[in-house]
C-alpha cells in the first residue's frame, strides 16, 4: 500500500516506522532538512508538500497534535483536492467530532473517504503494535484501511459512523482523567489513615481497584509524577473534552468533579 503521512512526531514517527516495517511505501511531510533526515532514518521518503504526500496514495494519515491543526491541514489547505479519488484519509488526532464530520463532508466532494481514528496509548504501544484505535466510518472503508492500521494497532475498534471515533475517545479521556482524580483523592484518604503513597501504590494494582490509570501512576511512583509526565497531553485532552461536550450540549456530571481533583494532586 502507498501511504502519505502528515505529523511524524512523538506518536507519528513510530507509526511510520511500523508501516515501513510492514512493507508499505510511506511518504512523510517534512518541511526542513532536519525533519527530512529523521524521516529517512525511519525508512520512509521525506517530501516537502502535501501534493507529494497525496500523490497516488491509497491512504493518507494525519497525526497532528491539535484539532486546529487538523482543520488547517484538511480544510484550509489543499490536501483533499490533491488526494486521489477513491483514496482514504485517516484522522488520528483527538478533537471535535464536528471537525471530523466537516472534513468528511468536504472530502466527499472529491470522492475521498474519511475515517476518524483517534488513538489510546503511547509510543511504546505503537512500537509493540498494540495501540488501541477507535474508528468511525463506513465499514468497507475501515476494512480497506486495516492493512495499514494493523501495522501498529491492535485492537482496531469500529464504533459507528464518522465522528463516533472522536466521541468514544472523548468519553475515554474523561474517564481516564477522572480516574487520575479519584486516585489523587485515594492517596489523600490513605494519608489520613496513616498509609504512605508508595505503600498504597504497591498494593492497589493487585486488587479490585486496579485500572490502567492506576498502573501508570504506580509505574511513576506517585500521582504527581504521573501527571507531570503526561501533563501536556492530559491538559490538552481535558480541554478538548470540556469544550466539545459543551458544544454538543452534553454535561460531564460527576466526572467533572473527579477531573478537577487530579489537577491538585497530593504533595510528593
Amino acid at each position: 500500500m502507498t501511504i502519505g503521512f502528515v505529523g511524524a512526531g512523538r506518536m507519528g514517527a513510530p507509526m511510520v516506522r511500523r508501516l515501513v516495517g510492514a512493507g508499505h511505501a510511506v511518504r512523510v511531510l517534512a518541511r526542513t532538512a532536519d525533519k527530512g533526515s529523521a524521516v529517512t532514518a525511519l525508512g520512509a521518503t521525506p517530501v516537502s508538500g502535501t501534493a507529494a504526500v497525496a500523490e497516488d496514495a491509497d491512504l493518507v494519515v494525519v497525526c497532528v497534535f491539535t484539532d486546529d491543526q487538523v482543520q488547517r491541514v484538511c480544510l484550509d489547505g489543499p490536501l483533499l483536492t490533491e488526494m486521489t479519488p477513491g483514496s482514504t484519509l485517516v484522522l488520528h488526532t483527538t478533537g471535535s467530532p464536528r471537525t471530523a464530520e466537516a472534513v468528511a463532508a468536504r472530502a466527499r466532494l472529491h470522492d475521498v473517504h474519511v475515517i476518524d481514528a483517534p488513538v489510546s496509548g503511547g509510543p511504546h504501544d505503537i512500537a509493540a503494535g498494540t495501540l488501541t484505535v477507535f474508528v468511525g466510518g463506513d465499514t468497507a472503508v475501515v476494512d480497506r484501511a486495516r492493512p495499514a492500521l494493523t501495522a501498529y494497532a491492535d485492537p482496531v475498534l469500529p464504533v459507528g459512523p464518522v465522528g463516533n471515533g472522536q466521541r468514544v475517545k472523548l468519553v475515554n479521556n474523561a474517564l481516564f482523567a477522572a480516574n487520575i482524580g479519584l486516585l489523587a483523592e485515594a492517596v489523600r484518604l490513605s494519608g489520613q489513615l496513616g498509609v504512605d503513597e508508595q505503600s498504597l501504590l504497591s498494593a492497589l494494582p493487585h486488587a479490585s481497584g486496579a485500572s490502567r490509570a492506576l498502573a501508570g501512576v504506580a509505574g511513576r511512583g506517585s500521582v504527581s509524577a504521573f501527571t507531570e509526565s503526561v501533563g501536556d497531553f492530559l491538559r490538552k485532552d481535558i480541554d478538548v473534552v470540556r469544550k466539545t461536550v459543551a458544544d454538543l450540549g452534553g454535561a460531564l456530571g460527576v466526572l467533572d468533579d473527579a477531573i478537577d481533583a487530579q489537577s491538585s494532586p497530593p504533595p510528593r
